[in-house]
């Protein structure tokens, strides 16, 4: 059974299949987006994790539906989880899809453990 908004996978993916370098990987109780072998985007229940430059997150004091994402209580630098209630509209989902495409070139990779 899923735990992850399926129908919102669709619509993601569909919007990187033009992308020469995209890999699912379920991991975290979601569905992870890699592009360029780099954590990009993701679904956690019915919301979006977005990865983004961290410099960027005052200039989106004004958009609705974001916040911070936290693991362990702690913020997370770099990472927003966005609510499936602004999701719903195509060009609110286009527009932070592409906020974390525009900072994946920036993106450092994970490192690689050993025997992967």
């Amino acid at each position: 059974m899923r735990t992850y908004n399926e129908a919102l996978a669709l619509r993601i993916a569909e919007r990187l299949q033009h992308l020469p370098d995209v890999e699912e990987k379920v991991m975290f109780s979601g569905l992870i987006f890699m592009v360029n072998g780099k954590m990009c985007l993701g679904i956690s229940r019915n919301d979006m994790m977005v990865r983004l430059d961290p410099n960027t997150l005052e200039s989106l004091a004004d958009k609705d539906g974001w916040e911070q994402m936290l693991m362990g209580g702690r913020p997370m630098k770099g990472y927003i989880l966005v609510s499936a209630d602004v999701l719903n509209r195509n060009d609110e989902l286009d527009y932070w899809i592409n906020l974390a495409l525009a900072f994946n070139p920036f993106a450092k990779a994970s490192k690689k453990s050993k025997g992967s």
